[in-house]
Order: C-alpha cells, then sequence, then structure tokens
C-alpha cells in the first residue's frame, strides 16, 4: 500500500486565500508587530504567524527578521511590500469596478486628520460614514502634517491650508474663518482694541503652521488690509495648545473661529478687532490619482461633501 506524498507549501497555499496572506503581511509591517497586526485584523496572533510563515514558505524567501523588540523588513521583503500594496489597490480597484458603483463598500479606510478638526469637527461627518456603511472599519489618524499617502498606505488626508503637491487631487470642502482672541485678564481692565495697531502692541502667541512672526489683517467692510509684526512668547503647531494658552492669558491668539466660539459666548475669551479679519483657511480633501476609485473613498467623499461641518460653509 503506498502513501500519498504530503502537500507542498504551495498546494497549502492553494487552498488558502493567497490575497489574505499577502493582506496580512501588509498589515504586519504597518502595524510594527505581529500582535499589533492581529489586534487590527481582528484575529490572533498566532494565525497571523501562520499566515506570515505560509507566504514565505510559498514565495521562497524569508520576508522579514525578527527580534524580542522589533521586526524588519529582508531585502526580499521589502521588494515583496511594495509590489504587495500595488496588488492589493489593483485588486480594490478592480472589485469595485465589477461590483459597480452602487456596491456598498466593505473593509479598511485608512484616513489621516488634523489634530483639532480630527477629534471635534470631522467625527460626525465620520460617524455618519459608519452608521451607513456598517461593513466598513477606519483607521482615523490624527496628523497635522501631510502624509506620504502611497508611502503611508493611506486612502485620502483631510489638509487645513494650501495643497501644493501637484501629484495628489485635492477636493476643496470650505473654509475656516479665522478671529483675533485673548482672555478679558490680559487687556487688565482696558477698551477692547478696535484697530491692527492697537495688537501689535499686545503679547502674542503664535500658530506656527500659519503664522509666526507676522499677522495680516482685512477689514471686513472696506477691505483694507494692515500687516504688523509679532513678537510671540508662545509658538505651538497646535490649536487647542494655542486655545488653551490664550484662556490662561498668556497672550493674543489668531484661530479658527469655530473653536472659539464655546469660550467667547461665556466670555471667557474676546474677540478682539472684531471688524477685521484673517484670510480664512481652505480645507481640502486629498487623496492619489488612480484610474479606479475604491468605493470605500469615494463613499466617504460624498459623506463628507454632504455632511461637512456648518463652520466651513461649503467649497
Amino acid at each position: 500500500m503506498t502513501t500519498s506524498a504530503p502537500p507542498s507549501a504551495a498546494a497549502t497555499a492553494a487552498a488558502t486565500d493567497r490575497l489574505l496572506l499577502i493582506e496580512t503581511f501588509v498589515r504586519i509591517v504597518e502595524a510594527g508587530s505581529l500582535s499589533a497586526a492581529a489586534a487590527q485584523l481582528g484575529g490572533t496572533q498566532p494565525t497571523v504567524s501562520r499566515r506570515l510563515q505560509l507566504l514565505e514558505r510559498t514565495m521562497g524567501v524569508r520576508l522579514l527578521q525578527r527580534s524580542t523588540h522589533a521586526i524588519r523588513l529582508t531585502e526580499d521583503g521589502q521588494r515583496c511590500y511594495e509590489r504587495a500594496k500595488e496588488l492589493i489597490a489593483t485588486w480594490q480597484s478592480f472589485e469595485s469596478e465589477v461590483r459597480g458603483a452602487g456596491d456598498e463598500p466593505i473593509g479598511t479606510l485608512r484616513v489621516v486628520a488634523p489634530h483639532a478638526f480630527g477629534q471635534d469637527q470631522f467625527v460626525d461627518p465620520l460617524a455618519s460614514y459608519l452608521r451607513q456603511y456598517p461593513n466598513m472599519r477606519v483607521e482615523w489618524l490624527l496628523h497635522d502634517r501631510m502624509p506620504d499617502l502611497i508611502a503611508e498606505n493611506v486612502d485620502c488626508a483631510i489638509r487645513v491650508g494650501a495643497v501644493t503637491d501637484p501629484s495628489v487631487i485635492a477636493i476643496k470642502l470650505g473654509e475656516v474663518p479665522r478671529i483675533v482672541i485673548a482672555s478679558p485678564d490680559l487687556l487688565q481692565g482696558e477698551p477692547i482694541p478696535q484697530h491692527p495697531d492697537d495688537l501689535a502692541r499686545l503679547p502674542w502667541l503664535a500658530l506656527r503652521t500659519f503664522y509666526r512672526t507676522e499677522v495680516s489683517l482685512t477689514h471686513c467692510a472696506t477691505g483694507a488690509t494692515e500687516r504688523f509684526g509679532i513678537q510671540s512668547r508662545l509658538s505651538t503647531d497646535g490649536l487647542y495648545a494655542l486655545r488653551k494658552s490664550a484662556l490662561l492669558g498668556l497672550g493674543v491668539a489668531l484661530g479658527s473661529a469655530w473653536a472659539m466660539q464655546e469660550d467667547l459666548a461665556t466670555g471667557r475669551l474676546v474677540h478682539l478687532a472684531p471688524d477685521w479679519r484673517a484670510d480664512p483657511l481652505p480645507v481640502f480633501l486629498v487623496y492619489a490619482p488612480s484610474r479606479f476609485q475604491p468605493a470605500r473613498l469615494r463613499r466617504f467623499i460624498e459623506i463628507m461633501r454632504e455632511h461637512l461641518p456648518v463652520e466651513l460653509g461649503g467649497g
């Protein structure tokens, strides 16, 4: 009696979803560890490890070097990782095209949003997206920098301020009005300044992403523009840190009107030079160009445009 030979690695892989193995490998690399990848995939570390081993046996190469503290790509692993991301993107586009524009999206959407907006204004549209498409998961990543969409495997980014990269597609969502504010304590009982000349003499806080040593304001009625230099006591790249510092009376700040509304209403902040405004900041949704747009991204763009925060006032 003869016994059949055990199945080869390739035969075993044939019974397994190869795309699942590839997606698991990409997730391990981007998550930084097998345990983190397992948590994101909703599985267990042994399962993730088995998938990686099966992919390595199928490919006939070692993809990752593992130690007790970290993992890193081998040279073969780096090539595999780049091709794997392309393959996944191609498959998702193929799925989207075959299923048609009306198909409900399934899978994971990776979005980078600014810290302040991402914790506040855009959470409502995000919730609308998740309620409308219950089979979707979203990785909501908060960064004020513009990500490398391809290298970081990001579907889209929400960007406050100008978009200068010609290699991306930018959809304008609206604009953020900006006003000058301060704590009443800073004024020490003096009248509220009405003209930019009065502001230049006060201590300032700088939101270094948008202004550092100079401020420009435009009169709402006449369109006249005044530009003046400032010496900031504190410079930060965080809108919430700017607001908190203003509340503590450290200086005058120029910030997004929506972030100051509640404090203005309660009197914790006052609006300085109320007839003057800084230029509003444009808000864009940015994504990498592609012949095919996955349903998960297409539906997200639709939701964002439909459920914009009222403060943006439309595009």
